[in-house]
């Protein structure tokens, strides 16, 4: 079954194929199976065509994939270019949700640890 573009893999459960799509996560995929009236147990390689469109048309109502990357780029742009504090923090590549950098924040800012024995070395007396 492929929904656009995406292949949603044949031997897992749809609600956990389902998040195959950038944007859907397993509570979102639970709630299309809901409203669709599909089981979420049931696998994609069992379902019916008429099954497979109900599904399609309603996550092409969704936004998702490239439009939903497109948003979340122009939102951070649009911070930046209003110079909030959070798109000052992006523009900085620091953590932009309150998080600490003191000691953590390894992912955003590099593995760079700075240590007390990491400058010059004295020289020795010999």
């Amino acid at each position: 079954m492929r929904i656009l573009g995406i292949t949603i893999p044949n031997e897992k459960r749809l609600e956990i194929g389902l998040t195959c799509l950038y944007g859907i996560g397993i509570s979102k995929a639970r709630k299309i199976l809901d409203q669709v009236g599909i089981d979420r147990g049931q696998k994609a390689q069992n379902l019916t065509p008429e099954e497979e469109n109900k599904i399609r048309v309603f996550v092409e109502g969704i936004l998702i994939e490239g439009n939903l990357k497109r948003e979340i780029a122009s939102n951070i742009k649009r911070l930046k270019d209003i110079k909030s504090y959070r798109g000052i923090r992006h523009m900085k590549r620091l953590p932009v949700r309150g998080q600490r950098t003191k000691t953590n924040s390894r992912t955003v800012r590099g593995n760079v640890r700075k240590t007390m024995a990491s400058g010059k070395r004295k020289e020795s007396k010999t």
